[in-house]
């Protein structure tokens, strides 16, 4: 990589690296003149070393989400970071990304997780950072510089990533509610009254279930009535003991959220199998909204208290702007990150819309 680095630096050949091309923004997408040369790292596919003593891991950028996942079980370890795209996204890209996923709440982003990194900068020298020291007073902290950079001021060839202890339990809630606001104060009263156990909380509208229920042929509505916005809460436990108290935690926190007003209706999954189906429907949003057409994906941050302020004024002033198109709003309440898709009118070609009106709505989301 070093020297290939070196060659196009010498003859000035611009360089487009790529990992798992899971991606949404782009960074990884080569210009159409065809003079850039494109780095797959896919290749760059080994597990270096998982550690027990130090909880840490240690792997090449090529190394797909998934397969680190099953290193780290087998240490009876975990790594604390999943996303829809575990399957092809690879351990470079989300660095590079700055990916964060559905245990940011509790875990942090990538930022958070990694403790190591190599890279090959532009002139094809080689940054090794990758030991793990707590204290490193040597400078400027340049992992961070290149963690989210996108590959503009080096390539990331390995890193070495922060592992956690392998959960003991965990209580999975489906809870249906009238607002983004009031699922923004059941997050709240998640955070008081589930305190470390809460990992996940996520939020999706009506329109996105419906969306998926239509796209799984097994799937099932976990809730009998439709609700405007639902909510996906995970606990978990790294002990025995706590595990015993999550389904207590659970049930007092659903309680306290109906005498509050906050919820209508809700269910706790009874079975590891239920638990999976819950997170299934959230996993499946993406795919079952690209069959109902092409959308412009955005995926943005906002600050979280400003959240569902943010969705109840974009989205009907978007589809009001532009007529035809269907905005959806889902994604991780609890870090202020959410998924903004505006979903193609009927009857429009997807090149020919995304060449104009979709660019033009994607500037107008991020303004």
């Amino acid at each position: 990589m070093s020297a290939l680095v070196k060659l196009c630096a010498k003859y000035g050949v611009p360089i487009v690296p790529q990992g798992g091309n899971s991606g949404m923004s782009g960074g990884a997408t080569p210009f159409d003149s065809g003079h850039e040369l494109i780095i797959s790292l896919r290749r760059m596919n080994r597990i270096l070393a998982v550690d027990s003593a130090s909880r840490t891991a240690t792997c090449e950028a090529g190394v797909i989400l998934q397969v680190l996942h099953e290193a780290a079980e087998a240490k009876d370890l975990r790594f604390p970071l999943t996303l829809g795209g575990k399957g092809s996204a690879t351990i470079g890209g989300l660095i590079s990304t700055n990916a964060g996923g559905t245990q940011v709440l509790r875990h942090g982003s990538m930022r958070a997780l990694v403790l190591g990194i190599e890279a090959v900068m532009a002139d094809g020298s080689v940054l090794d950072l990758l030991a793990p020291l707590k204290k490193d007073n040597r400078g400027f902290d340049l992992k961070q510089v290149l963690i989210g950079s996108e590959g503009t001021l080096g390539i990331v060839t390995a890193a070495t990533l922060k592992l956690a202890p392998a959960i003991a339990g965990r209580t999975v809630m489906w809870a249906g509610t009238a607002s983004l606001h009031d699922a923004r104060s059941l997050l709240l009263l998640a955070q008081d009254m589930a305190e470390d156990q809460l990992e996940g909380f996520e939020v999706l509208p009506q329109h996105s279930l419906e969306a998926v229920l239509d796209y799984l042929p097994d799937a099932r509505a976990p809730l009998v009535e439709p609700h405007a916005w639902h909510a996906l809460i995970e606990l978990v436990a790294g002990d025995a003991d706590t595990a015993a108290r999550l389904p207590e935690i659970a049930e007092n926190l659903l309680s306290t959220a109906f005498e509050r007003g906050l919820i209508a209706d809700a269910t706790i999954a009874a079975s590891e199998d239920q638990a999976e189906r819950l997170w299934l429907i959230r996993e499946t949003i993406s795919p079952a909204e690209r069959a109902i057409g092409p959308a412009m994906q955005h995926d943005i941050s906002v600050p979280v208290e400003k959240m569902p302020a943010f969705v109840e004024a974009a989205v009907p002033r978007l589809e009001a702007d532009w007529p035809g198109t269907r905005a959806v709003c889902f994604g991780h309440l609890g870090d202020g990150n959410v998924h903004f898709h505006v979903i193609v009118p009927p009857g429009r070609q997807r090149t020919e819309w995304e060449a104009s009106d979709g660019k033009t709505i994607s500037a107008q989301v991020h303004d």
